[in-house]
């Protein structure tokens, strides 16, 4: 075996074994130890540049050590993008916050910040790089890819936090005495069908469940109404599935169901009932019909029933939206909702490792929407408003209204 053979096997058994450092030395030994024309045979062997190969003789000749650790000494190797080209990261910065840190015309304010179009307006203003060194670059300055999140809750209502301590105040008493507290709300209204739902559900490769590429409601099929009740201290929920319009009759309709199935039940002393709520939708706090309605069920069970409303723009505070809907979400993910008994199905199979248990029924009354109430009969039903915003705490006492 010549020498240049020998130093091409060496090579490929520790090559690749070694750092950068090592294998700049290692090539140099050889090529000091090979004599004349060394270098050139080394290189030819190895594939590393003469340069690479003078390097390490150098430095093996030098006095001057690298430190334990690094391959070369402090300052070596090619200086960073940013340093070679000024004005590079202000460039980027710009383009990728041009509302608040760029120019407003910025030409990718309202186009995607993907890699291609950052590196191709950055190569309009004299920034010639490629969409890997963009990305490597927003890495650098602490850029990461993001979601959007829903953070902000519009104008904030000057007594939104007296009101959040409030509506703890109430809750704690209720439960320190044993009477039931319920947060209630009406989870997105789903058209039934074969439609794409969000999420990701495991199955079989390459066979992903086929939908239809329209999201047109099916007048056969209808819609799926889901009213949700959640027991806060029984960590249970109890869900109407209804089919024509989320009203407010339809609202208290399903809390009455929920009374007479779990509530009496699980409360058999109960003289009082506390709703927390939001503050629109078919539970609103200005709803003279939603009143009406829990008046009545107060008058059939002879319960007292106390509402708080969250203020407005705070609805995803109220404990039903994270202790219950989000689990039912996550339970149907990835499963087109194709008619009213997979819906309920879907929901009555809906638990949590923190023992969440979810009961289901189905409502399938029609129910009329436009009811108005006038002010003479409402400014006769018996509500006592709170002395603290009796817009949103109120108690209805149990009589009728009619």
């Amino acid at each position: 075996m010549d020498r240049e053979e020998d130093i091409r096997h060496k090579w490929r058994r520790v090559g690749r074994a070694l750092d950068e450092r090592e294998r700049r030395l290692w090539a140099a030994t050889e090529a000091r130890l090979a004599g004349p024309g060394g270098i050139s045979l080394v290189a030819r062997a190895t594939g590393l540049s003469r340069p690479t190969i003078q390097r390490g003789i150098v430095e093996i000749k030098s006095k001057r050590s690298i430190p334990a650790g690094r391959s070369r000494r402090s300052g070596g190797g090619r200086k960073q993008l940013a340093i070679q080209r000024p004005g590079l990261l202000k460039a980027l910065d710009a383009l990728v916050e041009p509302s608040t840190r760029g120019d407003p015309m910025s030409p990718l304010r309202w186009c995607s910040k993907s890699m291609r179009h950052l590196a191709s307006a950055l190569g309009d203003g004299g920034f010639k790089v490629s969409a890997q060194t963009v990305w490597r670059l927003l890495a650098g300055m602490g850029f990461t890819l993001n979601r959007t999140r829903k953070t902000r809750e519009g104008t904030n209502h000057a007594d939104r936090d007296a009101q959040f301590h409030r509506i703890s105040e109430l809750v704690r008493e209720y439960q320190s005495r044993g009477e039931p507290v319920i947060s209630v709300d009406t989870k997105k209204k789903e058209n039934l069908g074969n439609y794409a739902n969000g999420g990701r559900e495991w199955q079989p490769k390459g066979k992903p469940v086929e939908v239809n590429t329209h999201d047109f409601p099916d007048e056969e099929r209808g819609k799926a109404i889901p009213y949700g009740v959640y027991d806060l201290a029984r960590n249970e929920g109890f869900v109407t599935v209804g089919v024509t319009h989320d009203t407010p009759e339809f609202a208290v309709a399903a809390i009455r169901r929920w009374w007479w199935e779990v509530g009496r039940p699980s409360y058999p002393k109960a003289a009082r009932l506390l709703i927390t709520a939001d503050c629109g939708g078919s539970n609103g706090a200005r709803g003279r019909t939603w009143k009406t309605e829990l008046i009545r069920l107060a008058a059939e069970t002879g319960v007292e029933v106390r509402v708080a409303h969250f203020p407005p723009g705070t609805s995803k505070w109220n404990k039903i939206e994270h202790r219950l809907f989000c689990h039912i979400t996550h339970n149907w993910r990835g499963r087109p909702l194709v008619s009213r008994e997979v819906v309920v199905s879907l929901i009555g199979a809906t638990t949590t490792q923190a023992g969440l248990r979810v009961r289901v029924a189905l409502d399938t009354k029609e129910y009329e929407t436009g009811i108005k109430i006038s002010d003479k009969a409402f400014a006769a039903l018996p509500i006592d408003r709170d002395s603290f915003h009796g817009d949103w705490n109120y108690t209805l006492h149990p009589a009728n209204p009619d």
